[in-house]
């Protein structure tokens, strides 16, 4: 039988791993492809071709297509391949069967006495690589222009054996200046092609061993190796009766720890060489060698997939056969490359017409089609929202355990950040705004937004610019002595008022204009204000109890003069500082540097464990079900074990907790009367600049919440959502609940947990790919339903959570959050060496010093958001939505004058 290998498959014999187009495991000598009945074999399975090879010879890979060789007897008749092509078998519908084959020749007996002194196990593996996109790929471009700068190119070899071709090209590389290794011992670098490498050899050599069979013809003495090519790309093409392998051409490929560059040589033959199946017309040799310590993208892998792409095409090598000269030999491969580059642009209009369809120039018409957005939201929603309760519960696919542990942690997800926001709130408005309100705020909107939403794994939370916004409008009713319920209603219901009409008007197909690019800006920076949020809290601690002990300033007498300047973004909320003078250490209890400490072991402890417990469905411990179960519930488990630590365990050292007074009732209608018409219209300023955040943060956390990798299947609901939202917040203002809108992380950290993923191994980089995502209702449901019981652990048991547990809980988040963040990803390139680069799609698509320009210029932008965020005017931090707006314009007007159009698509793209 024959040995087949799959397009773009690589083959290794012995240790390690192939690469690129089908590379077979050994190239032999043999004059015959027959197998003996009696042969001996190993057979391996392996995958079936990828679909994306066409049974009528081409190659279809994303935008771009190649000639391969189905055709190759049709169209070179008389031409010198005429046996380029030859059919192989495939055994099974699903599977290709790989065969070893052993062919002896000789009497049975003789066989019988032989097999157990000649058998030898050969490992072989198979890889799939895709065809290199010549318009996309830029080391497609440079792989050739290096080669051109230094080509080593022969032609006309009259060696007949494939040692004798390899030799002569090691030989030509010894020989060319250019190419010198001082360190180089080329001798050993023909061992290492082989997979006998490092076997000592009897005699002057090794008998006349088929590459194929690895046989001597005539004896066969025990200390016989296998002389097989360890590492070579071949082009195949799938077709009705099997697999067709390109028998012309052989790209050997090879990893020298002495080389100190990466080397290619091209060798056409003077005469078709016979080298054992699979290889019975060889024309061409590519020979790449290549340093092991190489970025992803310059390995001898990939610089074998350049060259493997350019010679599958049969016309291209017809081109080769004719040229005379070397330099008209590297005229045809610049015009293939040029082929190559305008194949595959012509498809690539077509390949995402799903894209450009989503991506049209957006019109006037489209804004004034009043209300069209929410009833097509409805209509695409409507039909599957039964299964948002029954998907996971009834059925085959059950995944109650997933949810169980998902509405654990969203259960916590959703109280604490109510919790902290709640005490913020308390003490920026006197009590108007306490925890509770915020947790019943919390609850009766989360379960308003979980019932009716288009959108149910979006989260609602009350956040930190909203404690912003309400801490600057408590400090203008005191400046100008107005009723504060009063004029928070009016400031909430002109936010609703403008959300409505976003709503009905369309607005939401805006955010077709914010790349991802600069969604990534907006959630790197809302990660990077929890980090602050936490370290300044605990340098508050440190400052009362560390450096001043219970004698600490009082902050009781100076709250107002420090709630603005202290605020970030996500403004400090947790603050050892705010313990009013009622809530200072009772004299039983131990305070001063050790709560400092404590404070500080608590707040590290809750990461560490969190994180640690998050990561654990990596390791290789306990079963696989606990490690998932144990990474879900890593919140809930980390802030229970350091509160425990903190309240019990160390309970004569005292730790501040948050404030909470019993207020008389929730169900509080603001005076809206009160307000004089000027106070209202000013309210309508404000009110404006609220409904850009809520407009900005709803609909980017439901973008990055619906992100193509998140493999969400029943649809988007914005503009639908963006009025859910705003009724909500009417009623929320009305009776002076604190507002809420999409949170981010905690949006994506839910679809994470309700995701089923699994890992893949590319280049050493670990990756783990969403394969789907349980979409439901239940999770949100439930979660803040227990968070409106929680109302009945108040004040205890949720006091005994101290502030500094709540600090490593944002920590938390905002490590959990940068999972996927490929600005965080392209930042830390800057600290890496080129070798550890992951082979991501904008590494491979865009040069080095492009990617590093475009993330510059991202960090610049995402350090003027944080200047006018972060800012200590209050007043600077409310105009902050207006500075994300103005990155629309960066991003299409100014960073294409700096970086190429076809580069900035590519580093925005969503895979």
């Amino acid at each position: 039988m024959n040995r087949v290998t799959p397009l773009g498959a690589s083959r290794k014999g012995g240790e390690g791993e192939g690469c690129i187009l089908p590379l077979s495991p050994g190239k032999m000598k043999a004059e015959s492809k027959e197998v003996l009945p009696n042969g001996k074999g190993l057979s391996v399975q392996q995958e079936s071709p990828p679909a994306a090879m066409s049974r009528n010879g081409y190659f279809f890979e994303e935008s771009g297509y190649l000639k391969c060789d189905t055709d190759d007897a049709k169209e070179e008749g008389a031409g010198e391949e005429l046996f380029d092509g030859v059919n192989s078998t495939i055994v099974s519908g699903d599977s290709i069967r790989f065969f070893v084959n052993v062919n002896l020749e000789g009497t049975p007996s003789a066989t019988a006495e032989s097999e157990g002194a000649g058998c030898v196990l050969l490992h072989t593996s198979r890889k799939y690589l895709k065809l290199k996109n010549f318009e996309e790929e830029v080391r497609a471009q440079r792989d050739l222009d290096g080669f051109l700068a230094r080509a080593s190119i022969i032609l006309d070899e009259t060696a007949t054996s494939l040692d004798d071709v390899l030799r002569e090209m090691l030989k030509h590389f010894a020989e060319d200046p250019e190419n010198m290794e001082p360190s180089c011992n080329f001798e050993k670098i023909m061992n290492t092609l082989f997979t006998d490498s490092g076997t000592p050899r009897e005699g002057n050599g090794t008998p006349d061993v088929s590459e194929s069979t690895g046989m001597n013809r005539q004896t066969c003495p025990s200390h016989l190796k296998f002389h097989l090519l360890s590492d070579t790309i071949q082009g195949v093409t799938a077709t009705v009766t099997g697999v067709q392998y390109q028998q012309s051409w052989l790209c050997i490929i090879c990893t020298i720890k002495s080389l100190q560059r990466r080397h290619v040589c091209i060798s056409r033959l003077e005469r078709p060489q016979n080298w054992g199946e699979n290889s019975c017309e060889v024309r061409f040799v590519i020979l790449v060698l290549a340093p092991p310590k190489m970025k992803s993208t310059k390995t001898a892998t990939e610089v074998g997939r350049t060259f493997a792409t350019m010679f599958s095409d049969i016309t291209f090598r017809q081109k080769l056969l004719e040229t005379k000269t070397e330099e008209e030999f590297k005229e045809a491969l610049v015009h293939q490359r040029h082929l190559l580059t305008v194949a595959n642009q012509r498809p690539s209009g077509k390949s995402d017409g799903h894209k450009s369809h989503g991506n049209k120039p957006l019109k006037l018409h489209d804004f004034l089609n009043i209300g069209k957005g929410i009833s097509d939201d409805i209509a695409r929603r409507f039909p599957v929202y039964a299964l948002d309760f029954t998907d996971g519960i009834i059925g085959n696919n059950k995944a109650i355990g997933k949810y169980i542990t998902t509405m654990i942690f969203l259960y916590f997800a959703c109280l604490l950040p109510s919790i902290a926001f709640g005490s913020l709130n308390d003490e920026n408005t006197r009590g108007a705004i306490d925890v509770r309100k915020t947790i019943f705020g919390q609850c009766i909107g989360g379960l308003l937004y979980a019932l009716f939403s288009g959108q149910p794994l979006v989260v609602l939370l009350t956040t930190a610019p909203l404690a912003l916004y309400i801490n600057v409008i408590r400090g203008i009713c005191d400046d100008y002595n107005l009723d504060f319920s009063a004029f928070y209603a009016w400031i909430g219901l002109w936010n609703s008022f403008f959300l409505v009409i976003y709503s009905l008007f369309n607005f939401s197909l805006l955010m077709k204009l914010f790349k991802r690019s600069t969604e990534e800006i907006i959630a790197l920076f809302i990660s990077i204000t929890f980090v602050l949020d936490a370290i300044k809290g605990i340098i508050k601690v440190f400052k009362k109890y560390y450096h001043h002990g219970h004698t600490g300033d009082s902050y009781s007498g100076k709250t107002r003069a420090d709630a603005i300047p202290g605020l970030g973004i996500n403004t400090t909320f947790l603050m050892n500082s705010s313990v009013s003078e009622n809530q200072t250490c009772p004299h039983d209890g131990h305070y001063g540097r050790e709560t400092a400490v404590l404070s500080l072991m608590l707040m590290l402890g809750t990461l560490w464990l969190g994180h640690t417990l998050y990561q654990f469905k990596k390791s290789p411990y306990l079963h696989a079900r606990v490690r998932e179960i144990l990474s879900d519930c890593a919140l809930p488990i980390s802030v229970l074990t350091f509160s425990v630590v903190g309240s019990y365990i160390f309970k004569e050292i005292e730790m501040s907790k948050f404030n909470y007074n019993a207020s008389d009732s929730l169900f509080v209608l603001a005076p809206v009367q009160s307000l004089s018409i000027g106070s209202v219209m000013s309210a309508m300023g404000l009110g404006f600049l609220l409904s850009m955040l809520f407009f900005i943060e709803q609909n980017i956390v439901a973008s990055l919440t619906n992100a193509p990798e998140n493999r969400l299947v029943k649809g988007t609901a914005y503009h639908w959502d963006l009025l859910l939202v705003a009724l909500i917040n009417t009623g929320l203002s009305v009776f002076g609940l604190p507002w809420i809108h999409a949170a981010f992380p905690h949006s994506p950290m839910h679809v994470r947990a309700l995701a089923y993923v699994e890992e893949r191994v590319e280049s050493g980089h670990i990756y783990e790919t969403i394969v789907s995502v349980k979409e439901t209702r239940l999770t949100s449901l439930m979660a803040n339903f227990l968070v409106g019981l929680s109302l009945l652990l108040l004040p205890f048991p949720l006091q005994w959570i101290p502030k500094p547990v709540l600090f490593g809980l944002f920590l938390y988040i905002a490590l959990t959050s940068i999972d996927g963040n490929q600005l965080f990803e392209r930042v830390a390139l800057l600290l890496k060496e080129q070798t550890a680069y992951p082979p991501t799609h904008y590494i491979r698509r865009v040069p080095q010093r492009k990617i590093h320009y475009f993330t510059g210029l991202q960090v610049l932008q995402l350090l003027i958001l944080c200047g006018f965020g972060m800012s200590p005017l209050p007043y600077m931090k409310m105009i902050f939505p207006l500075i994300m707006i103005g990155m629309i314009p960066i991003r299409y007007n100014l960073l294409p004058r700096i970086i190429e159009a076809k580069y900035l698509d590519a580093m925005d793209a969503e895979y």
